[in-house]
């Protein structure tokens, strides 16, 4: 957002010499073109004093080719943006375009660029320069006050490290290539957001209209295993006694779930635990599955045989390490993580290559290895496989006890996670940034279809209001709409810039279920400070004198009913919102909101938690392997 000095006339009104002549075919006619071609389909706009010669396009192409032009979408919120088109990426795998103005609209994207970059989510940004010219000679010279002061020395300065690439659109001649190459480097592995600036002259300047063969800005291709790569890893998955494999994006390609899956079928006690909740890398109904954790959990310390595919941060070295013996291999796009400053995770075996080709030749050289396929019929490898389906029904059987309803009423984060799963479609999409309630929400809905778990792929809190809708309009637009649930914290609900979040879903006809969790706080905090001072003065303290408690709670279904207004997309009622606080109440209010989405309105429920004295996972699966053994 900027303060506009250019009192009487529009932001696209020139006031300078040639504001009284007809606008022709320009470089701004020329950036939709190659938007289009290149394979962008939405556009998510905040516009301000530097996108005239953009607007007067939009205006013309929208009317001369409505099929063959980007959809524009009117954001009020830069953050809202960037998320619209991440959640828009996580599904298709495409980039689309975010539009912001000059220094202060790049600065307003914030963290969600922090997001898309951590998340690999191609999208190509595009932002103004001040005009360099003062004596209206040109079109678009400077026109008002803020044209100098928002002249800064390096603009792409400020997002440079959180971009594949940055670039300055200098003239309209070379306007196709240069998103053509831009777009290269945000679909190529690891893909990111990559970002271009152009000042009003060169997006003024007229032009003949060109065309570019696309064909030949094609993303750099997937790069696979060595041949000695792929017999070292295969082998050492076959003789390890306790062999792991780490996931953490690599359901971003709805293809790889299966090659896992495969895999584990093959190597028999072979087990998958996901850290970083990104994607579905594997199904949790699998007897191989640990399911998802943070980066923790024990496995990695028994583990004699670990390997990391697609994984930032496989375990928390000061809290559950390899081994010493373990052997350790990285498959990974990026496996040194080049975005991070200090990132170690030792491996005997490091390689650049695309995980789903990766899987395919292990499971390609497994099948043919016929000595390796002898091995596996030993029946310690179906000792293994009885052993795990042992502890995965357990582990089942304790979520279960988790999600118990409560004498007393109140609401868990567990119970609401399986009141969710038991109310919505079977293929739905789930949106989350539950933060420290992500794990219990994952425990109960157990997701086993790709693609239908998509969380926040980076640590900037608010994604996932406008990333949901992003999610919906990619699956609407790809022909395969699905019922989409976003479960979020109360705090990551309230940075979610809820305001913009549901005028836009209510302007755009965007139905969507938002699931509140209102634990009254920030718990984050509290769980980092116990880490590091367990028995410090914040250990016995309340929320509220650590300053992260949210005490009296905001009304969030009120926030989002108020700025959805009294009519979503057109219909004659409103966004429906409900607020629970006892268990008996949830599941009825759940039906109806998702009967509300069905009909095409969106849908806020703010459920209230009370996790006092709530049991632990491994307390339950105590009590349970209790029970068997008394049956």
């Amino acid at each position: 957002m900027e303060i506009s000095a250019e009192c009487g006339s529009s932001a696209y009104n020139e006031v300078n010499e040639h504001s009284n002549a007809k606008v022709s075919y320009t470089t701004s006619f020329a950036f939709f073109e190659a938007l289009w071609e290149g394979g962008v389909e939405a556009c998510f706009v905040n516009l301000g004093s530097d996108h005239p010669s953009l607007i007067e396009a939009i205006l013309k192409e929208q009317r001369d080719r409505k099929d063959t032009f980007p959809k524009i979408y009117t954001c009020p919120s830069e953050v809202v943006a960037m998320s619209m088109a991440d959640g828009w990426a996580r599904v298709t795998g495409r980039p689309q375009a975010v539009i912001v103005h000059v220094d202060v609209g790049t600065q307003a994207l914030g963290c969600a660029l922090h997001n898309a970059s951590c998340g690999r989510a191609p999208i190509l940004i595009f932002a103004g320069l001040c005009p360099f010219t003062e004596d209206g000679k040109l079109p678009g010279s400077r026109t008002g006050y803020q044209h100098w002061i928002q002249d800064v020395a390096d603009q792409g300065s400020i997002i440079r490290q959180y971009c594949r690439y940055v670039g300055e659109l200098r003239t309209g001649r070379t306007i196709k290539q240069s998103v053509a190459r831009a777009l290269q480097f945000a679909r190529s592995d690891p893909k990111g957001p990559v970002y271009l600036a152009g000042a009003r002259e060169v997006m003024a300047e007229p032009l003949a209209p060109y065309e570019i063969d696309q064909t030949k800005y094609i993303p750099v291709g997937p790069a696979a295993l060595p041949a000695k790569a792929v017999s070292d890893i295969v082998e050492a998955l076959v003789n390890a006694r306790h062999p792991l494999i780490i996931t953490g994006y690599t359901g971003r390609n709805h293809a790889n779930p299966s090659q896992l899956v495969q895999l584990a079928g093959i190597i028999l006690g072979l087990r998958v635990f996901d850290t970083g909740g990104s994607d579905m890398c594997f199904p949790m109904t699998h007897p191989a599955s640990l399911g998802f954790r943070f980066s923790f959990d024990n496995a990695t310390t028994k583990a004699d045989l670990i390997l990391i595919i697609d994984c930032d941060v496989p375990w928390i070295p000061s809290r559950n390490p390899p081994r010493e013996d373990a052997r350790v291999y990285y498959i990974d796009a990026d496996p040194l993580n080049c975005m991070m400053s200090n990132s170690h995770f030792p491996a005997h075996g490091r390689w650049k290559a695309d995980s789903y080709t990766a899987l395919r030749q292990l499971n390609t050289y497994l099948q043919k290895d016929s000595g390796l396929i002898e091995t596996l019929k030993h029946p310690v490898y179906a000792q293994r496989r009885q052993l795990l389906a042992e502890e995965h029904s357990l582990r089942l059987a304790s979520f279960r006890g988790l999600a118990a309803p409560r004498n007393s009423g109140t609401i868990t984060a567990h119970y609401v996670g399986a009141a969710i799963k038991s109310s919505v479609p079977a293929d739905t999409v789930f949106v989350i940034e539950a933060v420290t309630c992500a794990i219990q929400i994952s425990d109960q809905l157990q997701t086993s279809i790709p693609g239908s778990w998509i969380n926040c792929g980076g640590a900037g809190l608010g994604w996932s209001g406008s990333a949901a809708l992003g999610v919906r309009l990619a699956l609407e637009t790809s022909g395969c709409p699905k019922f989409v649930c976003a479960i979020v914290g109360d705090g990551t609900f309230l940075f979610s810039v809820p305001g913009s979040v549901y005028w836009i879903a209510a302007r755009y006809g965007i139905p969507v279920l938002t699931v509140v969790l209102n634990n009254k706080g920030w718990n984050a905090p509290r769980k980092s400070l116990e880490l590091v001072h367990p028995a410090g003065l914040a250990s016995t303290s309340p929320n509220r004198d650590l300053h992260i408690s949210f005490e009296p709670s905001p009304d969030y279904s009120g926030i989002a009913k108020a700025a959805a207004g009294r009519s979503f997309g057109g219909l004659k009622e409103g966004l429906f919102t409900g607020r629970v606080e006892n268990s008996q109440e949830l599941k009825a209010i759940l039906e109806q909101a998702v009967e509300a989405v069905k009909k095409g309105r969106g849908a806020v429920v703010e459920a209230v938690l009370d996790d006092d004295d709530v049991k632990s996972v491994g307390d339950v699966v105590k009590e349970v392997a209790q029970q068997e053994e008394g049956c």
